[in-house]
């Protein structure tokens, strides 16, 4: 391959060239086993070369339309090398400007992000600060509940503690002159609260203290035949309680025919009311109300209202009253305006005549000072004296 294209021969064209050589020897061959005369030989030779210059000629022709079209190759390469440098610029731009568009919306989107971020830690930071103040109050809570425990495993500090807290609601919801704390019965019992009912209703005797032993060992039990004998013994101890108060703060004529158990804690009112209705149903049995805060809320907020009522009613008996002397005042303000409107009718009628009287003295006094005196000189005393008797008389029965 190297030689023929150190001579510039193509690989076809050396083709060709031995197409050539074995065609005419096939020729040779061909007409010497055929047998036949050297003057047919030769003609065919003549027509096989011909044919043969004929077939170099056309290879010729191909080979410059071949040479045509690998220029025109040349030509649509150089052309397309251009377009797809062009191509590739353009998109080499395109590139560049949506690498930066892209560059700048990762710098603005990092930036909101920033942004975001120290938002997020700013309030982050606030609710730790929340958290940390929730984990004081926590603590400071905890320390609360532990001295609340030590002062309801007293019984002395216990009771304390609950009486100071029905206290506070008492002095909250009723006047003080309807309640009275310690103070001691005909019987020589004192009772924690007295509240004073209006009317003859009787005094509500209430007790602050209750039996809190059995209720910390029936939360304490760690199985049900512990807890069952634990509700036993805070069931015998509330019943116990019960019956003391009935015995002790409610005395017939003297005070109401019920009284109140206050208990300072939410959880044993329900517990009781939960799985202690027997409990429950002795109080009423007794006309002894067990009542948590809320509860005893309720009640002073009721016993509050029939105070109010009590005191609208005696304020509507006495505003009644006034009302009575009141109307009296107005039927003798209204004589006296008829009275008086009798008298300004008859100084009316009086004032009137007054008038009259003064239009005529007028009257007559224009005529006497038209009197032509030296006219009526004929006239003596006596005429003048007629005269003026007749315009005396004529005023007075005007």
């Amino acid at each position: 391959m190297n030689f023929l294209t150190a001579f510039g021969v193509t690989t076809g064209e050396f083709a060709l060239g031995i197409m050539l050589i074995g065609g005419i020897a096939l020729g040779v061959i061909i007409a010497v086993r055929s047998g036949k005369p050297d003057g047919a030989a030769a003609e065919n030779m003549t027509t096989l070369i011909e044919s043969l210059t004929k077939l170099s000629s056309d290879q010729a022709e191909l080979r410059g339309q071949i040479s045509q079209i690998a220029a025109s190759q040349e030509t649509g390469r150089k052309l397309v090398a251009e377009q797809l440098q062009a191509q590739e610029r353009e998109i080499g731009k395109t590139l560049n400007e949506r690498l930066e568009n892209v560059t700048q919306r990762v710098g603005e989107t990092i930036q909101k992000t920033t942004d975001k971020t120290s938002e997020s830690l700013s309030e982050l930071q606030k609710r730790l600060a929340v958290i940390d103040s929730a984990q004081k109050n926590i603590t400071d809570l905890s320390t609360d509940i532990v001295g609340l425990q030590d002062i309801l495993s007293n019984k002395q500090a216990r009771g304390a503690f609950g009486q100071a807290q029905m206290e506070d609601i008492v002095r909250d919801m009723l006047p003080a002159e309807y309640f009275q704390f310690e103070a001691t019965l005909s019987n020589g019992k004192r009772v924690d609260c007295l509240i004073t009912l209006p009317g003859e209703q009787g005094d509500i005797g209430v007790d602050s203290k209750y039996p809190h032993e059995g209720f910390v060992r029936l939360m304490e039990a760690q199985n049900e035949d512990e807890r069952k004998a634990a509700g036993q013994v805070f069931t015998r101890d509330v019943v116990k309680h019960v019956q003391a108060i009935g015995d002790k703060y409610i005395i017939p004529g003297e005070t109401s025919d019920w009284a109140l158990m206050f208990v300072p804690a939410e959880s044993i009112y329900m517990e009781l009311h939960t799985n202690f209705q027997n409990v429950i149903q002795e109080g009423y049995r007794r006309k002894i109300i067990i009542a948590s805060p809320s509860s005893f809320w309720a009640i002073l907020h009721s016993v509050r209202a029939l105070i109010r009522d009590t005191k609208m009613r005696e304020h509507a008996g006495i505003i009644q009253k006034e009302v009575g002397l009141l109307m009296e005042d107005v039927t003798r303000l209204d004589k006296r305006v008829g009275s008086l409107s009798k008298h300004f009718e008859q100084t009316g009628k009086d004032i009137d005549l007054i008038q009259k009287s003064t239009t005529g003295i007028m009257r007559h006094g224009l005529r006497i000072k038209q009197v032509d005196l030296e006219g009526d000189a004929d006239d003596g005393p006596a005429n003048l004296a007629e005269k003026s008797g007749a315009s005396f008389a004529s005023l007075e029965s005007r």
